[in-house]
């Protein structure tokens, strides 16, 4: 099953709408990116991994954080899509590469 931005975003906000605040899923945000840390640091042989599938644990940290950032920008009615696209094509240019975006994925869907 595939999902879109757009569709965890309407997701997101239906569930936290009236409410979550950004504050709130803000720190689990963190939260996550600690997790994901503990994995990573597990992975680098740097802590203990206690026998844990580090690669699913890695995924589901990941799955974790994008909800949070996700749920952010839906309650705070950001089109996360948009965002993403704009934000690729300033630093591209700005970091002068030859590609962006949107012209990876128009290049991608031709193929």
């Amino acid at each position: 099953m595939q999902i879109s931005i757009e569709q965890l975003q309407a997701y997101l906000q239906d569930r936290y709408k009236g409410w979550a605040t950004e504050q709130g899923l803000f720190m689990k945000l963190a939260e996550e990116l600690g997790e994901i840390a503990e994995v990573l640091n597990c992975r680098a042989g740097m802590k203990a991994a206690d026998g844990e599938d580090l690669q699913t644990q890695l995924a589901y940290e990941l799955a974790d954080a994008l909800h949070y950032i996700t749920a952010i920008a839906a309650i705070n009615n950001i089109d996360l899509t948009d965002a993403i696209f704009e934000k690729d094509k300033t630093a591209s240019a700005k970091y002068g590469h030859d590609t962006n975006l949107a012209l990876f994925i128009s290049r991608n869907a031709a193929k």
